[in-house]
């Protein structure tokens, strides 16, 4: 998809499964499986997506997927494929050299959104994927991921996060500009620091909204998942979030939804609802 000048890149970094009723927290399972049909443990089929953003001079990459330090019983619990590939092998595929990578933009450090920042060697040896890439992340995630709250603790895996002090990382404080074009909001619903990244150019725009939305089902406003540390604030940061893509015409990347990367929102019965998917040209499927 084209963005103005910028060139969107979806790229399929593996698939996982958690349990389906975590992922939709008090809604019925009678609702949400209709969409998401649950395998006999009751987990669901969930993609790890992440974007590339691709401009003139730069070449940014938005969160990592799980990466591949996981043994075999970790892999079984999640569902992980023995033929995952690695996040290089997933960027290879679109092209891509982990070494090109300028900027790689961290929404939070939850292990399905940065398991792929480091990598494990033959000997044991954990280090960053993208050494000469400048990191970006929330002052207050990287707080939190250090100091996790009993809830959060497994989510957030020191060998995700402690290579990380080896890398120019860029802590931010609130929503910024990161370059013409490419600026990140704070949601704190799910977790604390949260960040999403929007691209704008030309009139154009598209927001990825990490695990605010997480999949195109959740663009429901009652939609939360039992993850979700502030649900009631997630629902109006949800709100808020949507009603300005809408008013600007913009779409949405959903990082786990099974199906597809790109929707398109519409209003229907003065409620905002999910238009449908959408293609390269921005034009519904």
């Amino acid at each position: 998809m084209k963005i103005g000048s910028f060139k969107l890149t979806a790229i399929e970094a593996g698939k996982m499964k958690l349990d389906g009723g975590a992922m939709f927290g008090s809604v019925p399972k009678a609702l949400w499986e209709k969409q998401h049909p649950a395998d006999q443990s009751n987990c669901i089929q969930l993609s790890c997506r992440i974007l590339l953003i691709e401009s003139n001079e730069r070449l940014f990459l938005v969160d990592s997927g799980m990466g591949d330090k996981w043994n075999e019983k970790e892999r079984r619990i999640f569902g992980i494929a023995s033929d995952y590939p690695p996040l290089a092998t997933a960027l290879k595929r679109a092209g891509i050299a982990e070494e090109t990578i300028t900027d790689v933009i961290i929404t939070h450090l939850h292990f399905d959104h940065a398991g792929g920042l480091t990598t494990k060697t033959p000997e044991g040896v954990v280090g960053p994927s993208f050494p000469n890439a400048t990191h970006w992340l929330q002052k207050r995630n990287w707080d939190n991921a250090l100091t996790p709250n009993s809830r959060e603790r497994a989510s957030y895996r020191r060998e995700n996060i402690d290579a990380l002090k080896n890398v120019d990382l860029r802590l931010l404080d609130g929503p910024q500009i990161i370059a013409d074009g490419i600026s990140v909001l704070v949601s704190d619903g799910h977790t604390q620091g949260m960040q999403l990244v929007q691209v704008a150019d030309k009139g154009q725009s598209l927001t990825y909204c990490a695990d605010l939305i997480p999949t195109a089902s959740h663009v429901h406003g009652a939609y939360t998942m039992g993850y979700d540390i502030h649900a009631g604030l997630l629902i109006e940061e949800k709100a808020k979030l949507l009603e300005e893509v809408l008013q600007s015409k913009g779409f949405l990347f959903f990082e786990h939804d099974p199906i597809d990367a790109i929707g398109a929102l519409k209003s229907e019965g003065g409620r905002i609802r999910f238009a449908g998917y959408v293609d390269d040209e921005g034009n519904l499927k």
